[in-house]
C-alpha cells in the first residue's frame, strides 16, 4: 500500500509543477484543467476517481466506526462530495 501510495504522489506532483511553471500560459492552464477533468485514460476524468477512492475509504471507515464517530468516518464523506461537488462536475 505505502508503495502505491508514493508513486501515485508522484502524478500530482507532476502536475502542480506544470501549474507553477514560469511560462504557462492560459491555453496551457486550460488544457491542464480539462485534463483533470476528462482525462482520456481515467473515465470521467481524475477528480471522480479520486472521489471514488475517498468514498471507498468512507465505506469501509463506516463499516469500522457505524455511528461516525471516529474523525475517519465523519469526514470522508464530506471530502469526497467536495471533490466532485467542487470539480465542476455536471
Amino acid at each position: 500500500m505505502r508503495t502505491s501510495l508514493g508513486i501515485a504522489q508522484l502524478a500530482p506532483q507532476q502536475v502542480e509543477d506544470d501549474l507553477t511553471a514560469d511560462d504557462l500560459d492560459a491555453l496551457e492552464l486550460a488544457a491542464i484543467l480539462c485534463e483533470l477533468q476528462e482525462d482520456i485514460d481515467v473515465p470521467g476524468g481524475l477528480f471522480p476517481t479520486l472521489a471514488q477512492l475517498v468514498s471507498t475509504a468512507a465505506r469501509r471507515a463506516e463499516q469500522l466506526e457505524p455511528h461516525r464517530e471516529g474523525d475517519a468516518s465523519c469526514n470522508l464523506p464530506e471530502a469526497a462530495a467536495l471533490i466532485t461537488d467542487n470539480a465542476g462536475q455536471p
